[in-house]
């Protein structure tokens, strides 16, 4: 492959980054961070600052990592076309950069997370849990596509996704800032911890035949698409039964209104998964759309509710 000029090389990494998507981490960050200064009026904002770039970070490893680790069904995806939901940024798979860009960037990534880590755990002191938090975020990231562990063909990957973009931030996020993980954290990560899960799984549907080929054995080849709806249905009502369950647990009742319309999105999606509308690939988009929303609803919701509230 030609070597790409430094204009190239710059909008790949960009591309790669895919910036949008660390809305899912970065929101239950700052809600952590919320909910400890509601219960406790603690921030610290050097911290915050700090882990929001080891958040970022990680998050930058695991998509870099997924670039190269993923190449195989990717490339089968081209030809099927691609979405901004799955089939990666195809800045690998079309050969606009090489697979050593995105593998180099991942450890550049993974290293200055790393670094940032110690700093917060050492130069701040904010308490022994930080750096084993942190592990886990890294481990689950790090190895969701990476051999050997690769636990997305595991049919894990969508379970620990669930916990590192649900509950990890939050706990994370209120840990540093007061040094406890408060039970109300627990509460109101189940939602967002389901609906990631949801995401991560309906993202699965389209790249399903590509994935079969690759042998990247996720839930949705494990079960079979019939059954991975049946899964997406139950997680959703789960999501919509915990939300409630936090409402009991101390996040103000406001929550509730701002709540409203999201759940209407998810119903939506609900319905449309139980009449199989996944089978059409227009349909198939417009769910995975509604899913993500749901997700930065639901964790939007709870923001809003308790900066309202404050």
């Amino acid at each position: 492959m030609e070597k790409p000029s430094m204009l190239t090389t710059i909008k790949g990494l960009v591309i790669m980054s895919r910036p949008p998507f660390h809305s899912v981490g970065v929101l239950p960050f700052l809600l952590g961070a919320l909910l400890a200064y509601r219960m406790y009026g603690v921030f610290h904002v050097a911290v915050f600052v700090w882990g929001i770039i080891a958040v970022i970070l990680i998050m930058l490893s695991t998509y870099y990592n997924g670039e190269y680790s993923d190449i195989v069904e990717d490339r089968l995806l081209t030809p099927m076309g691609r979405s901004i939901f799955h089939g990666g940024s195809g800045i690998v798979a079309t050969d606009m950069l090489s697979d050593i860009y995105a593998k180099k960037a991942g450890y550049v990534t993974l290293i200055l997370a790393v670094l940032i880590g110690l700093i917060i755990q050492f130069y701040y002191k904010t308490g022994p849990l930080t750096i084993p938090l942190g592990i886990v975020g890294i481990l689950s990231g790090f190895f969701y596509s990476k051999m050997p562990l690769r636990w997305v063909a595991k049919g894990i990957g969508e379970i620990l996704i669930g916990i590192c973009y649900g509950w990890l931030p939050v706990a994370v996020s209120f840990y540093i800032q007061h040094g406890t993980i408060d039970s109300i954290v627990h509460w109101v990560s189940v939602p967002i911890a389901c609906t990631i899960f949801n995401v991560i799984l309906i993202n699965e549907f389209p790249d399903y035949h590509a994935d079969l080929i690759a042998k990247k054995n996720h839930l949705v080849i494990r079960l079979g698409k019939e059954k991975a709806a049946y899964l997406y249905i139950v997680v959703a009502a789960i999501a919509w039964v915990a939300y409630l369950l936090s409402i009991q647990q101390g996040i103000p009742p406001i929550a509730l209104i701002v709540y409203s319309p999201i759940f209407i999105v998810s119903l939506i999606a609900v319905f449309m998964m139980f009449g199989k509308k996944y089978r059409e690939r227009r349909l198939l988009e417009i769910m995975c759309g509604l899913t993500i929303v749901t997700n930065l609803g639901t964790t939007l919701s709870y923001i809003i509710a308790l900066w309202w509230s404050m």
